[in-house]
């Protein structure tokens, strides 16, 4: 089972272990997609045109609509060995097919009502223009042919435990070798959105087993640190690609963290009213689901809080970056309110979070607050520069470089340095 060739190699030959986490949030996955968009632009300008995400990153993390676009910034093109997705090119992806995936109805109270009845009778969306599309776009790749490692967290409901489909628990474990599509299907099956996808896969001694899954935000909605935890086994279990890198080493981790929004402080839903929901409830409310919500701002807030608090406590903070925008009201707070006038609102959001300054959030408040002069662009900006420094080192010390690099423009010295990244 070989790995797909990728220019970036092992951490071993560098300085810096590189992550890239993408929360689940439907079709608010706009807004780390327009991150993206930009993060890549930079890279692009210094590394040439062709310079894509999956050439960067040790390994990229996503649930749900994270998972999604994941796999389409990993995911090979056939014909050309290179990501299936320019970053630039998903912010499009979700414009044009969104509004199939989520259907809008007239907004009356028959249709409301209409509505109420299917979440009775089976989900909300029956996921049948998703799922072709999924598969379509991502055809027969498997897990184990995506172009960096990828990490995509799904939760089995018939084993009732999170089953991480991880490119470094693959190699070990050939049955969790599955398609990127039916991956993909499973960790975006939020529970009474979209219905729960059940398949299975087969290892070269015909050994079956069988996967029924559901959307992985209901473990790790922010999948941040179960990327870190699969990273942490691998320099535990002697993989090659990290020696002399040890567990405790956080200092050599640069992780960005891209959260899908948050709904306004106090403005979502209030306990007077909550008191008296029964099971409808809180699985419908206002155009959303209160109960997947709570899951998924919950998980997201005690990773970004938990990692925040260990890499301060380590003395490395400006390694991590966390980039969310925790002010979304009204329909841009929903996971499938895919209006156009919806959408185009969400991309505004992402643009504007970009020339947001630098934030924490503050888990008494739920607010994130301003720890930098600096702006979401401009750490993008030096992001950029690390890690494009950090890919040449990479080549200077590795068997293949052979003391040059192959790519991009002469920006840099002979041997370049990495640095962290700095918040202030």
């Amino acid at each position: 089972m070989e790995r797909r060739n990728t220019l970036l190699q092992a951490p071993t030959y560098g300085n810096l272990i590189t992550v890239l986490s993408i929360d689940g949030g439907g079709i608010r996955g706009l807004i780390p997609a327009t991150i993206l968009s930009f993060l890549e632009a930079q890279l692009q300008k210094l590394d040439g045109e062709d310079a894509r995400i999956a050439d960067y990153f040790d390994v990229i993390a996503g649930t749900s609509t994270g998972g999604l676009i994941t796999a389409m910034l990993a995911a090979p093109d056939i014909s050309t060995n290179r990501p299936l997705y320019a970053a630039k090119e998903i912010k499009q992806f979700y414009l044009d097919h969104c509004p199939y995936i989520f259907p809008q109805g007239h907004k009356s109270f028959l249709n409301h009502a209409r509505n109420m009845m299917k979440l009775i009778e089976g989900p909300k969306h029956d996921g049948k223009y998703l799922h072709e599309l999924i598969k379509d776009k991502l055809g027969n790749t498997k897990l184990h042919q995506t172009l960096t490692n990828i990490v995509v967290p799904t939760f089995d409901i018939k084993n009732m435990q999170p089953t991480i489909f991880s490119s470094y628990e693959v190699k070990r474990t050939p049955s969790m070798d599955a398609l990127l599509s039916d991956i993909c299907i499973g960790t975006s099956a939020a529970p009474t959105f979209l219905p729960a996808h059940f398949f299975t896969t087969e290892d070269a001694n015909g050994e079956v087993r069988e996967f029924n899954l559901i959307d992985g935000g209901v473990a790790a909605n922010n999948p941040a640190l179960t990327a870190i935890n699969e990273v942490s086994n691998e320099i535990y279990s002697g993989n090659p690609d990290f020696y002399p890198i040890k567990p405790s080493d956080y200092h050599k981790y640069v992780v960005l963290s891209l959260g899908t929004g948050a709904s306004k402080c106090g403005d979502k839903y209030c306990a007077e009213n909550a008191a008296k929901w029964g099971m409808l409830g809180w699985v419908s409310n206002a155009g959303s689901c209160p109960l997947m919500e709570v899951f998924m701002q919950a998980s997201g807030d005690m990773v970004d809080f938990h990692l925040h608090t260990v890499f301060k406590a380590l003395h490395c903070e400006n390694n991590y970056i966390r980039i969310q925008a925790d002010e979304l009201t009204g329909d841009a707070s929903s996971i499938d309110i895919a209006t156009v006038k919806n959408l185009e609102n969400l991309v505004k959001i992402g643009e504007n979070l970009l020339k947001q300054r630098v934030a924490n959030v503050n888990l008494a408040t739920g607010l994130s607050e301003p720890v930098s002069q600096r702006t979401n662009e401009q750490i993008l900006t030096r992001l950029a520069e690390i890690l494009s420094k950090e890919r040449q080192l990479r080549y200077f010390r590795s068997p293949k470089g052979q003391g040059r690099a192959h790519y991009g423009p002469a920006r840099h010295s002979q041997h370049p340095q990495t640095s962290n990244c700095d918040n202030n």
